[in-house]
């Protein structure tokens, strides 16, 4: 199976993971700073800020970019819950 190592840069730890992943899975069993709610997408708590491998997460669904719009998020944010990691990649908080 594909491994991908993803950097939590709020509490400065890198974790190898399974490609596909979710990012809240790994934040919540290392207890990175990212914090959630629904885990469904619908609510946007677990926004989180990626600084870098944006192309190394799965596309945004639908249901994710309208809750992204309607929270007003960055370029480069990303909900925690839906986010799959495929890819390196730098997380933190939003």
């Amino acid at each position: 199976m594909a491994k991908a190592k993803i950097t939590f840069t709020d509490i400065d730890q890198t974790v190898n993971v399974p490609a596909g992943t979710r990012v809240i899975e790994v934040s919540e069993k290392i207890g990175a700073g990212i914090i959630y709610g629904c885990r469904e997408g619908d609510c946007g708590t677990c926004m989180m800020h990626v600084e870098e491998g944006w192309n190394n997460l799965t596309e945004p669904s639908v249901l994710e970019e309208k809750v992204l719009r309607e929270n007003m998020a960055s370029r480069h944010d990303r909900l925690a819950c839906q986010a799959q990691i495929l890819g390196d990649c730098r997380v933190k908080p939003a």
